[in-house]
């Protein structure tokens, strides 16, 4: 291991332990007569700051403490301080982490009905995306998904929709072709890309920017804002606005930290999420044009997928959601494509 690396390793053991600590200590805490929270609960994102992870993260602490009137704190930790996606996940569920802020995709892993997540060209916009998102049945069922995975789901919020960053121009579902494409550790991620061609490859974030840099991948997929806070557009000629997932972005605590709350704290950290998923939608919203506006002033041009290339996209990748299909509760499927046509009636 580089000693950089190692110092890295060692920095977030160090920080793991000082929240585990506190955790503790604070829970020891709370038992007293006088139920004062001596220490912060801490929130774990593997975010930069500048994103509206970060955004989300932050609304829910600042409304627990205005719900509560100051009562309970939350710190917030970002950019993998005390970890990347899967460390988080695995501490959450340990209860070490009682927070954490992160997208679906490395979670599927852990909890296999959450694929219907990576269903792909699902949704023709995001309205659409969170009327699924919100419709009471389907958000019952996700939540019984965590709840049985160890979580305790808060809320689901989006950072816009996923898109390709290239250096080759794509303007027909032939430009697809050969491309190596770096994507998260997903395998119906990976799935869709060689579905329409392209040449997958799962790589650690951290490598992106020098791995476009020195040609090792040829592009990479993430929302406008993960393009932008980590200037992956500089090494890019153009981002291809695929829109093949939602990114979306969920709010979980541990289950068994939840349950042991008292009701009004329950109904606090409830309260406050539904705030905070609001807040951090429309905030996204908000920052994509920008974001948008970032990447054209670089001189890196943004392509859209013409109608006709998109249908064949949906087609050569219908595979992948039968696959899917198969995989996931069947409950959870049918329920999930039953309230996209509900929202597609709904326009």
């Amino acid at each position: 291991m580089k000693k950089t690396e190692s110092k890295r390793t060692s920095l977030r053991f160090a920080a793991l332990c000082i929240c585990i600590l506190a955790v503790g200590l604070m829970t020891a805490a709370c038992g007293k007569d006088d139920g004062e929270q001596r220490y912060p609960y801490p929130l774990a994102t593997a975010s930069p700051e500048d994103t509206v992870t970060q955004i989300y993260a932050e609304k829910f602490a600042e409304e627990v403490d205005r719900l509560s009137d100051g009562r309970i704190k939350i710190q917030v930790y970002a950019n993998s301080t005390l970890g990347g996606d899967r460390e988080l996940l695995e501490s959450c569920k340990d209860g070490d982490i009682p927070f954490v802020v992160q997208n679906t995709a490395p979670q599927v892993t852990f909890m296999p009905d959450l694929a219907i997540f990576d269903v792909p060209c699902a949704f023709e916009n995001l309205d659409e995306c969170r009327k699924v998102l919100d419709d009471q049945t389907f958000s019952s069922l996700i939540s019984s998904v965590y709840e049985n995975g160890g979580y305790q789901l808060l809320g689901i919020a989006d950072q816009g929709f996923r898109v390709m960053s290239t250096n080759k121009a794509v303007k027909n579902i032939n430009d697809f072709k050969g491309q190596k494409i770096r994507t998260m550790e997903n395998p119906f991620h990976l799935a869709f890309w060689k579905s329409i061609g392209a040449n997958p490859t799962p790589m650690s974030f951290a490598e992106v920017y020098i791995g476009l840099q020195q040609h090792t991948i040829d592009a990479q997929e993430n929302p406008y804002e993960v393009i932008v806070s980590n200037r992956l557009y500089e090494q890019q000629d153009y981002v291809v606005e695929t829109n093949h997932l939602p990114h979306l972005i969920t709010l979980i605590m541990n289950d068994e930290f939840f349950k042991d709350m008292p009701a009004e704290d329950q109904k606090i950290m409830k309260e406050a999420a539904a705030t905070a998923t609001e807040y951090a939608r429309q905030a996204s919203d908000d920052r994509i044009a920008d974001r948008v506006k970032t990447i054209e002033d670089s001189g890196t041009e943004i392509l859209k997928i013409d109608e006709e290339t998109y249908h064949v996209i949906v087609e050569k990748s219908a595979g992948v959601r039968s696959s899917i299909q198969g995989k996931v509760d069947s409950e959870v499927y049918d329920t999930f494509i039953e309230c996209i046509e509900k929202a597609q009636k709904e326009k």
